[in-house]
Order: structure tokens, then sequence, then C-alpha cells
């Protein structure tokens, strides 16, 4: 039986989805699991575990991360990835250094990498800067995310407090020079006692040399750009096949819901385009609040179309901070998940089997929910973001967006795409 090569604890579930989608590009055959399986899983090169640990307290991210790699090592993995936000999500107080730090001493290895580049989707890191788009990180709409707001730049200095390590910087002179002079500079970071090296990448040529240089290390981390140069590193060694093609989902007949939770820039815009030609539902969180059956009244809005339509607790930043002023930010966030989550559920219950999902935490809430303990990864809708379908007895379809993802027209293309 045929063991996986990588695997990969992500921080939420469309980062989860995210860099699952671009390992099958590379392609390597890749499941994603809910949390850490009960079985064994075969037929596959890459496992993607996918956690809820990006904005809960540090303690708490780092055990159920230690407990999804002593699963992997278990389960045969020869290297791991600590998969985070191309936007370097945190907690103010850092779950990325605490995480990244258990890691390096259950693989008791004293060097690795931090690169959260995206190219694909705007992000990228230049002298350790990372931008979003033309903007820096903290010029960004990430500043005023509703949890992890971010309002520094400079990924070196935004670690350093975090880790317990020496964080160094490999900047974009070295990594244009190719693989031979990133493996020098990584061991020049070794030598003057660093033991974790921001990596800066502005193309996808960039993240396909810092794969290359990073083939012998026992842990890597970073947003899903990095895992571009993986499978090649595999296919070098003679572990994996030539080329292998994404199982594209079956299609079947059913019933579509899209439900939205973020708040980002790109999410807003896509809802508005949306809303300017087909039907969608606004939760309010204080109606929440106040005990009122907004679940039901959800419910009942969706069954009353014979169309897909879009239930959404999206809104931009000055009512989120009315929101959260009155609410705080924490309860308004975990209301909204559970009421969408709680639709989710009714709706499978009334014979719904095609979720579009958009929001990293209100993804995690939506498929515990459903109850999905695993998803096969499909044909992206668009970079970051394929269609995938559970791999319960009674599966379902899902795309899972994080918030920043996708073009305006993401959510009519994503039903267009729907298996």
């Amino acid at each position: 039986m045929s063991r996986p090569l990588l695997g990969c604890i992500a921080d939420d579930f469309t980062g989860g989805t995210d860099l699952a989608s671009m390992l099958v590009k590379g392609g390597m055959r890749t499941i994603q699991t809910i949390g850490i399986p009960q079985r064994r899983l075969t037929g596959t090169d890459a496992i993607v575990v996918a956690l809820k640990t990006r904005t809960m307290p540090a303690a708490q991210a780092v055990r159920e991360s230690l407990d999804a790699l002593r699963w992997l090592r278990q389960e045969g993995c020869r290297q791991f990835y600590f998969k985070y936000c191309s936007t370097f999500d945190s907690t103010p107080r850092g779950n990325i250094g605490p995480v990244l730090d258990a890691l390096m001493r259950e693989l008791d290895t004293r060097f690795t990498i931090a690169c959260p580049a995206l190219p694909d989707n705007g992000r990228t890191v230049y002298k350790g800067h990372l931008f979003v788009g033309d903007e820096l990180l903290s010029e960004s709409g990430m500043r005023n995310h509703p949890l992890t707001p971010m309002t520094d730049a400079n990924l070196v200095r935004l670690l350093a407090p975090q880790t317990a390590h020496r964080v160094a910087l490999v900047d974009h002179g070295v990594v244009a020079k190719g693989h031979e002079a990133i493996r020098a500079a990584f061991d020049r970071c070794r030598q003057g006692d660093a033991q974790i090296a921001i990596v800066d990448a502005i193309d996808n040529d960039d993240l396909h040399r810092i794969g290359a240089a990073a083939a012998d290390m026992p842990l890597l981390s970073g947003g899903s750009g990095l895992a571009l140069g993986l499978p090649e590193n595999f296919r070098r060694a003679g572990l994996l096949a030539a080329s292998t093609r994404a199982a594209r989902p079956r299609a079947r007949p059913g019933r579509m819901v899209l439900l939205s939770g973020s708040c980002s820039v790109a999410t807003n815009v896509q809802l508005e385009q949306w809303l300017r030609h087909r039907p969608g539902l606004k939760i309010d969180p204080l109606a929440l609040h106040r005990g009122e059956d907004v679940v039901a009244g959800a419910v009942a809005w969706v069954l009353g179309h014979d169309e897909p339509v879009l239930v959404y607790a999206s809104a931009r930043p000055d009512e989120v901070a009315r929101v959260q002023a009155e609410l705080g930010a924490g309860p308004a966030g975990l209301l909204v998940e559970a009421a969408l989550s709680s639709i989710a559920a009714r709706l499978r219950q009334a014979g719904f089997d095609k979720f579009v999902v958009a929001g990293g935490e209100t993804s995690g809430a939506v498929v515990k929910a459903l109850e999905v303990t695993g998803l096969r990864i499909g044909e992206p809708i668009a970079p970051g973001v394929p269609w995938t379908q559970s791999i319960d007895a009674a599966p379902l379809s899902l795309a899972l967006k994080s918030g920043n993802f996708g073009t305006a027209d993401f959510f009519a293309e994503a039903m267009r795409q729907c298996p």
C-alpha cells in the first residue's frame, strides 16, 4: 500500500482547500480532511488536515496542530507543511509563531521557512514586506479584518515576537538567482543562528525556485503558493507519477445554496455583483442577539425559491464596527457562524447537497454542521477555490472560498461550474 508523500496542516478550512487545489494542479492526488480522521486514507499522494486554529487561543492551536502532525507521521508522510493565509492572518498574540515552534520541536528540525506569497491572487513578498496587489498589507482592506486586523506588513517584525526562534530574511536578489543560491542562503541563515527565514517571492517562478531549494527540509510553512514547487521534488526523486489529473466530481442533480459570512473587500464586491441580478437575504447579527428565529426565516426564504439564492452576513467595515461595538468581535462572529451553519444543516435535511461558502471561519462552521469528514479536490473555479466532493456515504459538493479570493463574478461562476 502506497503511503502519502506530503502531510499538511492548515489553520482554517478554506486555506486547506486552497492548498489542496495547488497540489492537485501539480499532479498530486490530494484529500483534505476535516480535522483528524478516524481511519486510514489510501490512494493519495498528499493529505491536508484542515483545522480551525487561526483565531483560537495559541495553546489550543498548538495542541491541535501537534495532534495533526502526529497523525500525519503515522500515515507515513515524508515532508510536512504548515499552511496559513497568504495575508499572514494571526491573532494579536500570534498563532503562527507558537505553532511553528511546536512543529519544529516535534520534528527535531532546527530550520524552516515562512513564505505566504500567492502571486496568482496578488499576494507577494518583497524585502520581507507583504503586499496585497499594489498595496502593503497594512494599507489593504486586511487592516479592517474583524477578527485578524493586519496593521504591519513587515513579516520579519511581525513574526519575531511570536516565536522563540531568530527570524532572518532571504530577499528577492537571492531568490532570483535560482534554487542553489537560495539553498546557500538557507545555509548562511543557519550559520548565523537564524532558525526561520522569511523568503521573498513576487511571481510563480520564484515559488518554484524556493520549492526546489527546500526539497530536503522536514518542515515548510507558508500560504498555498509555496506548494507549487513541491510536486516536482517528489517527481525528480521517482516518488510521484509523471502526470496525473485532478479527479473531476461526477455531475449529478441536486439543489444549491450560497452562504457568505466573509466581510472581506473581495467578498463584498462579489456580493454586490450577485445582488444586481439574483436574490439574496441578509442575516442581522443584532436580530440573532435579540433571540429572533432568524434561522427558520432564512430556511423558509431559501425553500421558497426554485433557483440558487445567497444568504449572507457580509457587511462593510463601518457596519461591522457598529455591530462589534455592541456585541464584541468574538461573540458577533460566533453568532453569524452558528446561524449560517444551522441554515446549512437544515437545508441539507431538506435535500440540498451543493453548498458554496465564503469565509474561512464560516466554512469551518458549515462543514462541521454538515458532518463532512473529508473532501476530494476537483478542478478550480478560481485560483485556490476548487469544487470538491465529500468522501462521506452521502456525498455533497462544496466550494469553500477564502474571503479574499475570486473575481467579482465568483458566485455566478461557482454556480455555473457546479458538478
